[in-house]
């Protein structure tokens, strides 16, 4: 096998550059990927949400200048399968990273950093790793362990653990420019520039303390949803403003990193209000909406710190020279929820968490302003990444190349669908392991473990805000028999038809269970 791996190496470094994939000098192109934890699209003010909550001019240049993707969706909505997803252009039951809880990642698979690295590119990681193992592929990194910290984070470099001091949206900004200003110049490169922010709790950079001037947000629909006529699935769970929020969450106690400097900031902006907080004693809906609004304030001047740093990114690719001959894609591992159904967090298969932001500039590639309305997913990107620069994609791959799409050339045969699925239960948040088919308008799910065995059909033209469940009625009969049938081949297609293992769900999952249960299997007609 490591012979054969070898001969693999070698043919991708003799491979000529495709003309379809250089510019006009022949270069294959630089590869800036700009990542964030848990940004949603409600966020980022290109997607023009209906609540508009916050202006984020540097992203939306990205999209002026390129193409904006209106449902790039995740396959598993939590953070580490996404990545791994990413890297290995694979479903987490291929690429074995199921959950945040007791995943590895098999750094001795194929990943197509690894695969640009043989093929003379250089590469940089900079940021969020979260997959538990060592980057590999990479001719340098420099990563925040775990989920990272907000203030003055502890990182590796390159194995070598360093304190830094500031803000870590800052620093990640720093150190990826610094290695773009010290790189092999007569070298194409990969720079993965992976953000923490506004993963939670969502702290704000100092400067950005006070910038809403403590502005009432517009509330979703949704905000108060009872689920009512739902699955225990989506009414049992522990990630929602009104009962999981936590102080720490509410910056009612401040982060433990803060220098004293840092700390008298903090209290300063935050201690006046939360001290009129405490002396209100508020209930019931009006705490749902102070913890809200406080989240608002936060969350969003996380993303504040993340537009700036991509606007400082993009000048210094500007001032290298390289900006036209770089691919620049801004995505997220997943969405968020900003209040809808009452919820922060991910994980579901609803829209708000299902769709990440994806936006793509590549001058003379891309057309400045296009948009793009078909299912995408980040899947596709490691295809992508290696067709740009003129690699093969290998047969295992389980996305598709996004390249005719980024010429303004969407294959006929584009996919229609999607299949998803998600495993991690019960900690945290109780969101129960579900399965389903995604198309353009519908979503058939089964949620099927421990306590349930529940499906749901949501149609977004009919009911936008998903908070019905349409697959008893009879007027849908014809729509879940075909979902069935597409959620049935999907599974074939992505070769998951068999249960996965225990341990994909997590190391607290099923207590006292002698067996897993085996939905497939099951002979008893579905609850209805």
């Amino acid at each position: 096998m490591k012979d054969l791996l070898s001969v693999f190496l070698l043919a991708m470094l003799l491979l000529p550059v495709s003309p379809a994939v250089a510019d006009e000098s022949g270069k294959r192109p630089n590869i800036v990927f700009i990542f964030c934890d848990d940004l949603t699209c409600q966020s980022v003010s290109a997607y023009g949400e209906s609540r508009h909550l916050l202006e984020t001019p540097n992203i939306d240049r990205l999209a002026e200048q390129g193409m904006l993707f209106s449902r790039c969706l995740v396959t598993n909505s939590i953070c580490g399968p996404s990545r791994a997803s990413i890297l290995t252009g694979k479903y987490s039951h291929k690429n074995g990273f199921y959950n945040n809880s007791n995943s590895r990642f098999d750094s001795s698979q194929q990943t197509f950093p690894r695969m640009l690295q043989a093929a003379g590119y250089q590469t940089a990681m900079i940021g969020k790793w979260h997959l538990v193992t060592d980057p590999v592929g990479f001719d340098f990194w420099h990563i925040l362990p775990g989920q990272g910290l907000y203030y003055n984070p502890p990182m590796i470099r390159m194995g070598e653990r360093v304190n830094m001091e500031g803000y870590t949206t800052d620093l990640i900004g720093d150190l990826s420019i610094e290695w773009l200003k010290s790189r092999d110049r007569t070298k194409p490169f990969l720079l993965m520039s992976q953000h923490k922010a506004p993963h939670r709790e969502w702290s704000p950079a100092l400067r950005h303390l006070g910038w809403d001037n403590d502005r009432v947000y517009p509330e979703p629909a949704t905000l108060f949803d009872q689920y009512e006529g739902r699955s225990l699935a989506i009414s049992d769970h522990d990630m929602g403003i009104e009962r999981t929020f936590t102080d720490r969450d509410a910056k009612l106690v401040h982060p433990p990193s803060l220098t004293p400097q840092q700390l008298a900031e903090w209290n300063r902006y935050y201690e006046p209000r939360n001290q009129k907080y405490r002396e209100s004693d508020l209930q019931g809906k009006d705490l749902v909406r102070w913890r809200y609004n406080r989240y608002m304030h936060d969350y969003l001047a996380c993303v504040k710190a993340v537009d700036e740093n991509v606007g400082r990114l993009m000048s210094a690719l500007e001032e290298e020279g390289v900006a036209d001959n770089t691919i620049v894609v801004f995505t997220s591992d997943q969405g968020f929820f900003l209040g809808e159904h009452g919820w922060f967090d991910k994980r579901w298969i609803f829209e708000e968490s299902l769709r990440s932001p994806l936006v793509v500039r590549w001058p003379g590639t891309v057309e400045a302003g296009s948009e793009c309305s078909r299912i995408v997913s980040l899947i596709d990107f490691a295809e992508t990444f290696l067709d740009a620069a003129g690699l093969p994609i290998p047969d295992d791959m389980q996305g598709r190349s996004m390249l005719p799409i980024l010429r303004g050339q969407t294959p006929d045969d584009w996919r229609t669908s999607l299949y998803y699925h998600y495993y991690e239960f019960p900690v945290p948040h109780r969101v129960r392991p579900h399965k389903g088919v995604i198309t353009d308008r519908y979503k058939l799910v089964h949620y099927y473990k421990p306590d349930v065995d529940d499906w749901e059909l949501l149609d977004r033209q009919a009911d936008p805000l998903e908070v019905r469940n349409f697959y008893s009625d009879p007027n849908y009969s014809d729509v879940v028999r075909e979902l069935h049938a597409e959620l049935k081949r999907l599974q074939v297609e992505v070769d998951e038809v068999e249960d996965p293992p225990r341990s994909a769900y997590g190391n607290r999952a099923f207590a006292g269970e002698a067996d897993p249960p085996s939905p497939q299997k099951k002979k008893a007609a579905p609850k209805r």
